[in-house]
């Protein structure tokens, strides 16, 4: 411990910062969003899969969706697992290597049929999506194929593929997103190196076969250390997995906690250099968090159909319930939502399947927007369905109503604000990406370590930067009503977007110019600036995404959802500008100073705390071995 008391903010964030990628070698649409640079062409039209990918695509889908049925959700609400049976059905399909390339024994789909596998696999039960998307978005397979050497992609790749299943080990029962005071030591020792710690909320790591950990290598005489990766054996010599963690949501996921005491493993195993496996980690989890997309997009299919069927069926003073002002608003927001949900994530994924595009920031936004606005959705059904969405699925059945788990799905949502960087974490990655350019420009200005004389020296290329690039803030294409008329009728809302742009960009320099070196810690701001982004990139993804089906000839409807989705989103945004400036802030730091300080203990009387034991909140001190330690399944 006395290594993390050690570790200041300064530290952590140097640490963070090295890991951060700075070059921008190709453009980024979500980037410029936030500069004021609103350049349509960079995701309209949206990307086309070749032939050969909507071909092998479809084929696997009308597959899955065969086998997928034959599976119950409800089983695995009940007994908290996935049966064994559907894991051996899923490998015997090739889901546990949709991306990995056909050399190593994979389906090697595309991102956007990965994902629309997520998706159907998450409307049986939100486990099913967990189990892959932790093996395939962030588990050996994607560092592996990215990083790894010809030998390593050899020896592994064709694993997991085969239905060996793989972990990522990051956090720690005292180290979340401050990687800076990681405590699990990999240790050089010849041709070896020998792993220390403990990992904590590793998914699929109850059952994994193969793991992903990241390990901090003490300087030594061959190498620099630094946190690294590497690729473990999930039943080597010194791994317990000590504990199967239960939660509120995703009852049949395998995590768990694992202890490494003294893991012998091959210098070969490590990925990339020493000190590159925070870099690893976060290359790893940019594309690979279009995953929760996927996920949230079908919680918002389901929900509409849901939401539709019931509302035509209850009859609420001689009209279906839907016909009545207050639940068809509701009604309206969860279509409309359903639409753009699956919209940013189509839009995202054919991005990067592309590759022509830096998706940094749109897999983040996407992230980011897709959790949060999945779980209003998921809620806003719940109220719909008034006490029968308040029942549990199995209660219904018992007393012979349609089994519908609108609360289990409100459950189930919950994790995704939290997964792959909390919403409070993404609001701050994406502020860092959004002020970027402005840091750079700023310079000394924007440091609190540096003097007078270099604030006056940064203050002249400041100038310089800001007098080229304000007045291009103050017009452009979205002041003509005839811009980006190929959008037809969503010509309005795409100038909308490209003129809140420029807004965006105008109010984020305020803020720079108004909070300098402290604007890092303006942490519900820049919040509310990366809302406001995450939103017009929204609308532009419905946007674009709305017009590739409809020049498809398939659905002409998809205009009106998208029209009435930035009407929605319009107006969220005009809230978030006016919160900016007028707002709380100031008086909400001063009271919840005073809570910590315990000044209103006097207001928590009253109650019980039934909270077991009166140990610490954070230990790493051994918990009881799970029943299923070190029974790793594989899958053929």
């Amino acid at each position: 411990m006395a290594l993390q008391e050690n570790v200041n903010e300064r530290t952590s964030r140097q640490v963070a910062e090295a890991a951060r990628e700075t070059e921008w070698n190709r453009p980024s649409f979500a980037k410029g969003l936030f500069m004021g640079r609103f350049d349509a062409s960079l995701i309209h039209p949206q990307p086309s899969p070749t032939s050969s990918q909507y071909d092998d695509g479809e084929e696997f889908l009308t597959l899955l969706t065969t086998f997928a049925a034959t599976m119950d959700g409800q089983v695995i609400e009940r007994d908290a697992m996935i049966p064994d049976e559907y894991l051996r059905g899923l490998a015997g399909l090739g889901v546990f290597g949709i991306k990995i390339p056909k050399e190593y024994g994979g389906l090697g789909l595309s991102l956007t049929y990965y994902g629309r596998a997520l998706m159907l696999l998450s409307s049986v039960h939100p486990s099913l999506g967990a189990l892959v998307s932790a093996h395939q978005s962030i588990g050996v397979p994607e560092p592996v194929r990215m990083f790894g050497t010809p030998e390593q992609k050899q020896a592994y790749l064709p694993r997991c593929a085969a239905g060996a299943i793989s972990a990522f080990l990051l956090t720690e029962p005292d180290v979340g997103s401050d990687p800076a005071r990681l405590n699990a030591t990999a240790t050089r020792d010849g041709d070896s190196y020998v792993i220390n710690g403990n990992k904590l909320w590793t998914t699929n790591g109850v059952i994994a076969e193969l793991v992903v950990v990241m390990a901090k290598v003490p300087p030594h005489d061959d190498g620099p250390g630094g946190i690294s990766a590497f690729v473990v054996e999930g039943d080597a010599p010194g791994i317990t997995v000590e504990h199967r963690n239960a939660f509120m949501g995703l009852r049949g996921i395998e995590n768990g906690v694992t202890r490494f005491s003294n893991v012998r493993i091959p210098a070969a195993n490590r990925l990339g250099k020493e000190g590159q496996g925070l870099r690893i980690a976060l290359t790893t989890l940019n594309t690979g968090r279009l995953s929760i997309p996927a996920n949230c997009a079908a919680a918002g299919k389901w929900s509409l159909k849901i939401a539709r069927e019931w509302s035509n069926a209850r009859v609420q003073w001689g009209r279906p319930i839907g016909k009545h002002e207050a639940v068809a608003k509701k009604l309206a927001f969860i279509g409309a939502t359903a639409f753009a949900l699956e919209s940013v994530f189509e839009l995202s994924a054919s991005l990067a399947d592309a590759g022509q595009k830096d998706v940094r920031i749109e897999a983040a936004l996407a992230k980011l927007w897709s959790s949060e606005m999945a779980y209003r959705v998921a809620d806003e059904l719940v109220q719909i369905r008034g006490g029968r969405g308040y029942e549990s699925a199995a209660s219904l059945k018992a007393r012979g109503e349609r089994a519908v788990p609108a609360e289990q799905q409100l459950r189930d949502l919950r994790i995704n604000r939290i997964f792959e960087g909390s919403s409070e974490i993404m609001h701050l990655l994406i502020a860092r990406e959004a002020v970027d350019a402005h840091l750079a420009a700023a310079g000394d200005l924007a440091s609190s370590d540096a003097d007078l004389r270099a604030k006056a020296h940064a203050a002249v290329g400041a100038s310089g930067f800001y007098a080229g690039w304000l007045p291009k803030l103050m017009a452009g294409p979205g002041l003509n009503p005839r811009s980006y008329s190929d959008f037809g009728r969503l010509a309005r809302h795409v100038r909308y977007v490209e003129r809140a742009s420029r807004r965006l960009a105008r109010h984020t320099f305020f803020g720079m110019g108004r909070w300098q070196a402290r604007l890092e810690h303006r942490q519900v701001f820049l919040g509310r600036i990366v809302d406001i982004g995450a939103e017009l990139f929204a609308m532009a993804a419905t946007c674009s995404h709305a017009d590739y089906l409809a020049g498809q000839g398939r659905r002409r409807e998809a205009i009106e959802l998208a029209d009435t989705f930035c009407l929605q989103s319009r107006a969220r945004v005009e809230e978030l500008f006016t919160e900016l400036w007028r707002n709380s802030d100031t008086a909400d730091n001063r009271l919840a100073s005073k809570i910590l300080d315990g000044r209103y203990e006097w207001l928590e009387e009253g109650v019980l705390d039934q909270s077991e034991g009166t140990g610490p909140w954070i230990s790493a001190a051994p918990g009881e071995p799970s029943s299923r330690e070190n029974q790793h399944r594989k899958y053929r």
